[in-house]
């Protein structure tokens, strides 16, 4: 191995690595945050026994990782012409890998937090107690607090990048 691609290889190595880790933080689990950082610097699409190989990984598990991350949207299954095994290869764009694991955290996160905090307040309507009346009012600002919060996230991922960039310009020059 020549020396450009021995470097290339151990700079590759610490990202996967370092997405992991990032993943994990993010509500991602390891593997799953390595595979998407392997596919995404691939050159080319990987199969299911290259990233066992290049994670050394056991099937089941690229496979379980593969799975999910076609559907969050962050990968998708590439077929070729004779081939009988299934191909991958990632969303590359940065801007659109932000907009599909925000709207797939929202969807798995924030609105069933949402749904909780909804069903609390309601159950807690009227209630005359002083206890019973401080929870139903903190339930209603988090409520409030948390919908805010989706809104301007829904918003902003919506946005086109560059409209995203000015915007948070504005906020935080």
């Amino acid at each position: 191995m020549n020396e450009e691609r021995a470097r290339f290889e151990n700079a590759r190595e610490e990202f996967v690595s370092q997405w992991g880790i990032m993943g994990a933080q993010w509500g991602i689990n390891r593997t799953m945050a390595q595979i998407h950082a392997l596919l995404m610097t691939a050159s080319n699409v990987m199969s299911t026994d290259e990233v066992m190989a290049a994670l050394e990984i056991s099937r089941g598990n690229a496979h379980t990782n593969l799975k999910d991350l076609v559907g969050w949207g962050l990968i998708r299954i590439v077929t070729k012409k004779g081939e009988r095994k299934e191909f991958f290869e990632a969303e590359k764009e940065v801007w659109e890998i932000f907009r599909r694991v925000a709207r797939e955290r929202k969807r798995r996160e924030i609105d069933p937090a949402l749904e909780t905090l909804r069903n609390c307040k309601a159950a807690t309507e009227n209630m005359e107690s002083t206890e019973g009346k401080a929870f139903h009012d903190q339930m209603g600002q988090l409520e409030d607090f948390v919908s805010f919060a989706s809104k301007m996230g829904d918003r902003v991922a919506s946005m086109q990048h560059g409209k995203a960039i000015k915007l948070a310009m504005k906020i935080f020059g």
